[in-house]
């Protein structure tokens, strides 16, 4: 189910309309100082920003002067949702948000029920208008990068989709995955500093375990977010099990091939203890043959790692097919008697333009 949504209450925002959700407490106290207010009211206003209150007049103990000041300098809005698509079996929701300046990015929600352990919702979230990393077989990708998104423009797709659950009776996020549109280590700072905002105990409080960060393959980032000292997870877009196929279909691999990304990745799991998750879409008679399923696993034997196999999205600008259920299970079985661990990713998204970027480029049509 497709909604075009032409009115609503949230304007498209500017990146200045978002500035303030990218801010973490002691920023918005300092904020408030540089203004004369009480420096504790940073500490308040941090509180509503989170709740996803973005109306100054609602923020009731702040005073009506703090109010008004705090309107005429940071004026506040979510992005519009410009498209909204459920799936038929109503698990996942994709929503287009329009940032204003033409900026369109997509936020998944994907909601699991369980019988025996705790529901999920987790966002999928985007941190680029777009990419440049020309993966072959992406649909973001083909229309390359616009720009990178601020802190406050990643947090806003968050607030978002906190408000759409609530709209539908649902509970609150527990989990998100960095794993929309765009290199999440392409935008390094902004993704942390967005990540510090959410984690935040007075914030939405995500713990680290339950954020995941997927990237393409940037070994320097890689290490670098290792010292951080975050127990996030981190997924690696793989693909492929050697360097000539990886770099067809990953161009970043020319300048980073396995080797290296594979060394960055042994120290991500050294300093943080955390098991790696290593993407593998699967591509109908591109990598997807017993022989590399054979030399994906001698590549990643003996290293704390998950092998996440994925069912793709048929994308018709690609050129490429998703392999058959039959060759999934095939794979994931060759995996597992060579010790791996794997498994493949449950499908979602196939009646609502699942691919990421996909919604978007529709929309351009």
């Amino acid at each position: 189910m497709e909604k075009n949504i032409t009115e609503n209450t949230n304007m498209a925002c500017d990146k200045d309309f978002c500035a303030l959700l990218g801010k973490n407490e002691a920023e918005l106290r300092e904020i408030c100082r540089e203004h004369g207010l009480p420096v504790y009211k940073g500490g308040i206003l941090f509180k509503w920003l989170q709740a996803g209150e973005l109306v100054y007049d609602q923020m009731t103990n702040l005073s009506k002067a703090e109010r008004s000041l705090l309107q005429e300098h940071y004026p506040l809005h979510l992005p519009a949702i410009r498209r909204e698509q459920r799936s038929a079996d109503g698990t996942t929701a994709k929503l287009l948000l329009d940032f204003g300046g033409g900026i369109l990015v997509e936020l998944v929600i994907m909601n699991y029920q369980r019988q025996q352990s705790r529901s999920r919702h987790t966002l999928c979230i985007s941190t680029q208008a777009g990419c440049a990393m020309g993966c072959a077989f992406c649909a973001t990708g083909l229309s390359g990068l616009v720009r990178n998104l601020t802190a406050g423009e990643i947090v806003a797709q968050v607030l978002q989709g906190q408000l759409w659950l609530q709209r539908q009776g649902l509970g609150k996020v527990t989990n998100l995955v960095l794993m929309g549109m765009g290199e999440p280590f392409a935008n390094y700072e902004q993704v942390c500093r967005a990540l510090r905002v959410l984690n935040a105990e007075n914030g939405q409080n995500i713990g680290w375990r339950r954020i995941t960060v997927s990237t393409c393959g940037l070994p320097a980032q890689i290490r670098r977010f290792a010292d951080e000292g975050w127990e996030v997870n981190l997924a690696v877009s793989l693909h492929a099990p050697d360097d000539d196929l990886r770099s067809r279909l990953l161009p970043v691999n020319r300048r980073f091939p396995l080797a290296e990304l594979l060394a960055a990745c042994d120290y991500y799991t050294n300093k943080t203890h955390r098991r790696i998750s290593y993407e593998y879409a699967l591509l109908r008679d591109v990598n997807d043959s017993p022989r590399q399923a054979q030399v994906l696993a001698e590549l990643l034997a003996g290293r704390l790692a998950h092998v996440n196999l994925i069912p793709v999205n048929f994308v018709a600008e690609t050129g490429f097919w998703p392999s058959s259920d039959e060759t999934l299970n095939k794979f994931a079985a060759l995996l597992k008697k060579r010790g791996l661990e794997a498994t493949v990713r449950e499908r979602r998204g196939l009646d609502i333009d699942g691919a990421c970027g996909q919604l978007r480029r529709r929309n351009d049509e």
